[in-house]
C-alpha cells in the first residue's frame, strides 16, 4: 500500500465520527424545519408618560415594572376574554420586553397565523394600559399606545438556515465526543506494557539483597595463644 493510501486510511479511521455526525445533524435540523408548524410574531408598542416634566427616569423605571407585569394573570385576564384564549395560552404566546434607557414596552404576540399574533399582541397591550392607568394618580405616570401590531410578512420560526446550522453544530459536538471517547487497542496495550514495566522496576529495586550464609563445614580459626 502506498504512503498516500495509508495516510488516507489513517485519516478516515480517525475522523469518521465527525464526518458522519455533521451531515446527519444538519439533515435532522433541516427535517425539523420542514415538518414543524410555522409561527408568526407581531409587536405592539406602549409608552410610559410621566405626569410631570423632568421625570424621565421615573417613567423608565415604571416601564421596567409594567413590562414584567405584561405576562401576569391580572393583565392577561381581560385580554383572554377578548381573544378567546385562556390565560395560560396567552402567558405562553405573549411576552413583554423593555429598554433600559427608554420608557417603552414592546408586547410580542405569537400565533400560527399572522392575524392571531396581531390580535394577541394588541389585546395584551390594551389590557396593560387599562390596568396601569387605574393607579396613575398614585404612580404619577400613565401608559399610552404608541403603535398597534402589524401583520408579519413571514413566519418567525422555523428558520431552515438556522435549524440546519444548529443541527450541524450538534453533529460537530457529538462527533467530537465520540472521537474523544474512542480508545485504540494498540495504544491501550502499549500503555499497559509501559505501566507494567514501570511497576516492575521499583519492585526489583525494593527487594533486599540476600546475605550470604556460612558453609556448614566451615570452622572458624582460633586465635594464637588460646587454649580454647
Amino acid at each position: 500500500m502506498s504512503e498516500s493510501r495509508r495516510s488516507a486510511s489513517a485519516l478516515v479511521r480517525r475522523w469518521w465520527p465527525l464526518a458522519l455526525a455533521v451531515p446527519l445533524g444538519a439533515a435532522a435540523g433541516a427535517g425539523y424545519a420542514l415538518v414543524s408548524h410555522p409561527s408568526y410574531a407581531a409587536n405592539s408598542y406602549v409608552v410610559v408618560v410621566a405626569e410631570q416634566q423632568g421625570e424621565g427616569a421615573t417613567a423608565v423605571n415604571f416601564a421596567q415594572a409594567y413590562g414584567r407585569l405584561a405576562g401576569q394573570p391580572q393583565v392577561l385576564a381581560a385580554a383572554a376574554a377578548e381573544t378567546g384564549h385562556s390565560v395560560a395560552t396567552l402567558s405562553d404566546t405573549v411576552r413583554g420586553t423593555t429598554s433600559p434607557d427608554a420608557p417603552m414596552i414592546e408586547i410580542t404576540g405569537t400565533g400560527r397565523r399572522p392575524a392571531d399574533a396581531v390580535k394577541s399582541a394588541d389585546a395584551v397591550a390594551k389590557s396593560l394600559i387599562a390596568f396601569a392607568n387605574t393607579s396613575s394618580k398614585e404612580t404619577g405616570v400613565r401608559l399610552v399606545a404608541l403603535a398597534d401590531a402589524a401583520e408579519p410578512d413571514g413566519p418567525s420560526s422555523p428558520s431552515a438556515a438556522l435549524d440546519t446550522a444548529v443541527g450541524g453544530a450538534a453533529g460537530v459536538l457529538v462527533g467530537t465526543l465520540v472521537m474523544l471517547t474512542r480508545r485504540r487497542p494498540g495504544a491501550a496495550t502499549g500503555s499497559a506494557g509501559t505501566a507494567a514495566s514501570a511497576e516492575a522496576e521499583p519492585a526489583a529495586a525494593a527487594e533486599p539483597a540476600t546475605t550470604p550464609r556460612p558453609r556448614a563445614d566451615f570452622e572458624p580459626k582460633k586465635p594464637a595463644g588460646s587454649n580454647r
